[in-house]
């Protein structure tokens, strides 16, 4: 992601940005695991006898599907309403946190699969539009964790512009 993303979501309304990580990427999400698990079973099965072939890819996007379904699940019905009332509860978001490591192993684990999303010379076009797909997957996840890691579950603290807690500077 870049940091212009980045800067866009920093100051905006915790609201606006959970509608926008729920379309933009978990709808998203729901719509490519399931897509990208049939192409893998399908070049499981159709090309298992290659050398190249992504074995076992199938039934860790599979799983991949159950375990990012409910973390989306848990985000979208306890922690992101919380988060839109500028409530930060420490637990749910560590947790998340640590889901989201999780994440990136399962994606470290799709390119040790796959070589590395290298396709051998002979692919398929149906092999070609996995790898396509799991590209875009693996770049939509990381971006998903970063804006949530680095502005969603960051608690925003208020600039004091006057009282007791603002300093201008001279008191040092």
């Amino acid at each position: 992601m870049t940091n212009t993303i980045i800067e866009q979501w920093q100051d905006k309304p915790n609201l606006e940005l959970v509608e926008f990580i729920v379309e933009r990427f978990h709808q998203v999400h729901r719509q490519q695991l399931p897509e990208l698990k049939q192409l893998a079973l399908k070049i499981e099965d159709v090309h298992g006898d290659h050398p190249q072939a992504p074995q076992g890819l199938g039934e860790h996007l599979d799983n991949m599907l159950h375990e990012l379904e409910s973390h989306m699940m848990k985000e979208e019905q306890i922690l992101f309403p919380m988060l839109a009332r500028d409530i930060y509860p420490s637990g749910p978001i560590s947790v998340m946190e640590e889901e989201h490591e999780q994440h990136d192993q399962d994606i470290q684990k799709i390119r040790m699969l796959t070589n590395d999303l290298t396709l051998p010379e002979d692919a398929c076009g149906s092999w070609q539009a996995l790898y396509r797909g799991l590209a875009e997957l693996i770049q939509d996840l990381n971006d998903h964790i970063e804006l949530e890691n680095t502005v969603l579950f960051v608690e925003q603290q208020p600039v004091p512009t006057h009282g007791k807690d603002f300093c201008c500077g001279s008191c040092q």
